[in-house]
């Protein structure tokens, strides 16, 4: 986000002395795209109760030629959005929070109950509707994903 700032502080300098003759809003939304070869299916959010997390669910599909490692999610749907994994281990199931996600070059990584997903703490949604989630990338790219959300049973 400060690179977008110094960015923007450096293009505007530009624009006003007349050293750069096109226009600045295309410069500006590709700093902000989403990795090249990047979509999201079979998203939605299970919800139970405004005082048990919420969990995100989804497939990312890479047909990029370089690996994309997802390092973050925001909602104002959620008080806190983290990136989360279930384990077992020994029998004993645990989930764990993840610094990233590294979907592989024409590859996908599916996040699903018992295994990856977004844990949604204190969320703020209801049945039926949906919730607005930023995926972010660890080169500095963003996708805005709009999830459904459903309850316990999760989708129909």
């Amino acid at each position: 986000m400060e690179e977008e700032a110094k960015l923007r502080v450096l293009l505007r300098a530009f624009l006003a002395c007349g050293l750069v003759a096109i226009p600045a809003a295309p410069l500006l939304d590709a700093v902000a795209a989403p990795p090249l070869g990047i979509t999201v299916s079979k998203a939605w959010m299970r919800y139970l109760l405004p005082n048990i997390p919420a969990g995100g669910y989804m497939v990312l599909q890479n047909s990029g030629t370089g690996d994309a490692v997802l390092t973050g999610a925001a909602s104002t749907a959620c008080g806190m959005l983290m990136l989360h994994q279930s384990q077992d281990t020994s029998g004993m199931a645990m989930m764990m929070d993840t610094p990233a996600v590294t979907v592989p070059a024409h590859g996908s990584v599916e996040f699903a109950p018992g295994g990856y997903h977004l844990m949604c703490m204190q969320p703020v949604m209801k049945i039926g509707t949906t919730a607005a989630v930023t995926l972010n990338f660890q080169d500095g790219s963003s996708l805005a994903v709009t999830m459904p959300v459903y309850g316990p049973a999760g989708p129909p």
